[in-house]
């Protein structure tokens, strides 16, 4: 069975209204009591208006769980877009409020507009099995599907992104996790959540969007909401525990230009691209590996200044498969 919900509804000006929805998936003929004892597992994304690569992964997984409902025994629950708004109007944050929605949570249900649509939302998410949190780097980035997790909750929640099919399992010193994150609220109070980050703002990449799918359902089997098997095991994982990450940032303003592809393994000292001046026609940067790896993180926007992000590699995966 499936039933569209409106989980928060705020009045806007000029007669209109902001609802957030979700659309729940869970089998037939239960009563109200078997459904409260079932495994749930929630789907969100559209957090940031120009994060788009969401939108697929919900419609896949939806059309998917349509055309097999005997699979389901537990609950799926997809809210593909948490900042319509946003999405709509292709800004990043809460339009009309300059407000960043991912530094809201848990909101407050007295407070202002977008802090009660923060509050809702995190009220319906709560007692969840599982939250996976899609997000999509920027207009700037383009990431390789992966998991981000908080060294504080690693323990408990690898197992579970190392089933999402993703290539790597970033887990993060808690110091620079930020506690107004939906994950951190929700993480926080006993609902476990997983934050996805692939792609690259304002953009769909259809391949990555069926690779999670795959790894939401491996998930879902674990969880017992999903009863028919899988045709393979989940993709290899890299973890950022094992191996270093480096970051790479630009000495100098100018044009980005990269002389290799997203996810390119590459040895020490080899070019990954230069920063360049239209004006005088010169090299301003040359950025080079700073060891044998994987680039996992690639600059897709080429105006940069000086200390902007270029690239980010992992360590010692000269062997290492992507998944095609």
């Amino acid at each position: 069975m499936k039933k569209v919900k409106t989980v928060s509804r705020t009045c806007l000006p000029v007669d209109e209204t902001l609802c957030i929805k979700r659309c729940r998936y869970q089998p037939d003929g239960l009563t109200e009591a078997e459904i409260a004892a079932l495994p749930r597992i929630s789907l969100v994304t559209g957090v940031h208006g120009d994060e788009l690569e969401g939108q697929f992964t919900c419609y896949e997984l939806g059309r998917l769980l349509s055309l097999q409902p005997e699979g389901l025994t537990g609950i799926v629950d997809i809210y593909p877009a948490i900042n319509p708004l946003g999405i709509e109007s292709i800004c990043r944050g809460f339009p009309g409020f300059n407000l960043e929605m991912n530094r809201l949570f848990p909101g407050n249900p007295n407070g202002s507009l977008v802090e009660k649509v923060a509050a809702e939302v995190l009220d319906s998410l709560l007692g969840s099995n599982l939250v996976v949190d899609i997000h999509a780097s920027n207009i700037f980035l383009r990431e390789l599907p992966q998991a981000r997790i908080n060294e504080n909750n690693a323990e408990k929640l690898t197992p579970l992104a190392s089933q999402l099919n993703l290539d790597f399992l970033w887990i993060h010193p808690s110091a620079t996790v930020l506690e107004s994150t939906l994950a951190h609220s929700l993480n926080t109070r006993g609902t476990p959540c997983i934050v996805v980050e692939m792609g690259v703002g304002m953009r769909i990449t259809r391949d990555y969007g069926l690779q999670l799918v795959h790894g939401i359902f491996n998930v879902m089997r674990t969880l017992g909401i999903w009863n028919i098997p899988g045709a393979d095991t989940p993709h290899e994982t890299l973890n950022s525990l094992e191996r270093q990450v480096y970051f790479l940032n630009s000495k100098a303003s100018g044009i980005f230009v990269p002389h290799v592809q997203h996810c390119a393994i590459m040895a020490k000292g080899e070019e990954i691209g230069q920063i360049l001046d239209p004006l005088e026609g010169v090299v301003k940067d040359r950025i080079t590996a700073p060891c044998n790896g994987l680039v996992f993180t690639l600059r897709a926007y080429p105006v940069v200044y000086t200390g902007s992000l270029i690239a980010r590699m992992i360590e010692g995966v000269e062997d290492y498969k992507l998944r095609t």
